[in-house]
């Protein structure tokens, strides 16, 4: 264990470093410089890193990873700080790496529909660019609006319209890494395959533990000529979890397929006044896009499986303006829920579509048994779980209590062939229900990818892969009915 004066004398050493490779301001260090990022979207874990870097180039990067490997400091690579698993949480004795000022748009070309961007650029920006020429980038996380490329490279993130359009692995071509070596590599290809070993995909999605993205050649997509929103109202859920295998089954693939719960509509009604029935005891949201002519017909195939289904209720867009507004309550549930509860704890899994009900009657118990308030938003078409488990941080246990819900809702998942996650990722906030979804071997095999990439062990240490102790602990936990914590870290 590190004492405060070799803490500070080895911060002392590493800005010293540091300042020779990148300009003085790239450069924090001190706790009210170094403060904002002490946390990532979960903000129930907080951290203050050693030092924080701000740098400009991929040398400057290449110039930081090399530093750290000699002096043996672990980086936490960051991109806008919005995932919501812990896995941008600092370390206290290393280095957050972030890759803000890498913010450019390098190249759109209209011809290939690709566009390469630097890892700082937002998810909207990529679309707002394009729109000239009447391309934008599928995937759409509902904090679009703040997040980075880089940070959908290292989570794989979704979307609203990621049953049709696919998720970050579907809509990128190549990434360009450095490693914790400082070299610099290209995965993937702008061609339609690359040679070898298909390396995008495992780095995709890898939490910032196998390199440093500089550099992201994504997809671009047509804009549909128009589209539009089907809102269905059920007075069951479980009607509306069978209106969503029905819809599949009729071999129909919507833009857009999302379901909520009335706690979630109810909740986020009065903060967007997006038009949604708080009356139904669920809500489908299903677009269609394309021609007029197509999204005209497959409209009226959806309403007609939907009133099959037992829909209680079917409104339709007529207009982009209502199509937005039905659309911003759903990307709008998170910060809605603070009307509700001083907190909220969202977890995400993946089940597969028939089991929806069952799933959603678990989590309906489980309220019972923890005392907590849920409220369930998800990506109905592929199973994508969100429940927002309400709590007050202020009242004693209710964290501690809100954290074994969602423990017990991701076992819930893998109990049902799901996984305990669909697009945020593992970071800290799953590493022991990961423990849960993969025995001893698959977790080695894991622990091996990642030491050929980073054998050092510096790249996002201790996110995402539980070691095998920490497993035998978390299987004694559950066995005396308690969680293991990230004791070492402050909460709240």
């Amino acid at each position: 264990m590190n004492t405060v004066s070799d803490l500070v004398s080895r911060r002392a050493q590493l800005a010293a470093a540091l300042q020779h490779v990148l300009p003085q301001r790239a450069v924090l260090s001190a706790p009210e410089d170094t403060r904002p990022y002490e946390c990532d979207g979960l903000a129930a874990y907080r951290q203050l890193p050693m030092i924080v870097v701000l740098p400009d180039t991929e040398a400057q990067i290449v110039a930081v990873l090399k530093v750290c490997r000699d002096l043996n400091v672990p980086i936490v690579p960051r991109g806008a700080g919005t995932g919501l698993s812990g896995g941008a949480m600092p370390i206290a004795d290393g280095v957050v790496l972030s890759t803000a000022r890498l913010n450019r748009i390098v190249r759109m070309d209209a011809y290939s529909r690709t566009a390469v961007v630097q890892p700082g650029v937002r998810n909207l920006a990529i679309s707002e660019a394009a729109a000239q020429h009447g391309l934008y980038y599928a995937p759409d996380p509902s904090s679009q609006i703040a997040c980075t490329i880089g940070g959908n490279v290292a989570e794989n993130s979704g979307g609203v319209h990621c049953l049709k359009y696919g998720l970050t692995v579907h809509n990128v071509l190549r990434v360009r890494v450095v490693t914790i070596d400082g070299d610099v590599v290209e995965l993937g290809s702008e061609a339609l395959d690359a040679p070898g070993l298909d390396l995008l995909s495992v780095f995709i999605g890898s939490e910032g533990m196998l390199g440093i993205v500089t550099e992201v050649t994504v997809k671009l997509v047509p804009k549909p000529a128009t589209a539009r929103v089907i809102m269905a109202s059920f007075d069951e859920v479980v009607k509306g979890c069978h209106a969503v295998a029905a819809l599949i089954a009729a071999g129909i693939i919507p833009a857009g397929l999302e379901m909520m719960d009335q706690t979630s509509s109810r909740m986020v009604e009065p903060f967007v006044k997006a038009g949604y029935d708080t009356d139904a005891a669920a809500i489908l949201l299903c677009e269609a896009d394309g021609t007029i002519e197509e999204v005209e017909e497959e409209i009226a195939r959806m309403s007609a499986v939907l009133n099959q289904a037992g829909a209680s209720a079917i409104a339709v867009s007529q207009s982009e303006a209502e199509r937005l507004k039905f659309w911003s309550g759903r990307k709008n549930a998170f910060p809605a829920a603070g009307r509700i509860s001083p907190d909220y704890y969202c977890m995400d899994g993946t089940i597969p579509r028939k089991r929806l009900g069952e799933v959603l009657a678990g989590i309906a118990a489980m309220e019972l048994t923890y005392g907590l308030r849920c409220a369930n938003v998800f990506h109905a078409g592929d199973g994508n779980l969100h429940p927002l488990i309400l709590f007050n941080a202020n009242i004693p246990d209710e964290f501690q209590r809100a954290e074994a819900f969602g423990a017990e809702i991701l076992a819930l998942c893998v109990e049902v062939g799901g996984t305990i996650t669909g697009e945020h990722g593992v970071g800290i906030e799953k590493i022991d229900s990961m423990c849960v979804q993969f025995a001893q071997a698959e977790l080695e095999a894991f622990f091996s990818v990642k030491r050929s990439f980073d054998p050092h062990g510096l790249l996002n240490p201790d996110k995402a892969i539980p070691t095998l102790h920490r497993c035998a602990e978390f299987g004694k936990m559950r066995v005396s009915g308690g969680v293991l914590p990230f004791a070492h870290l402050p909460r709240f």
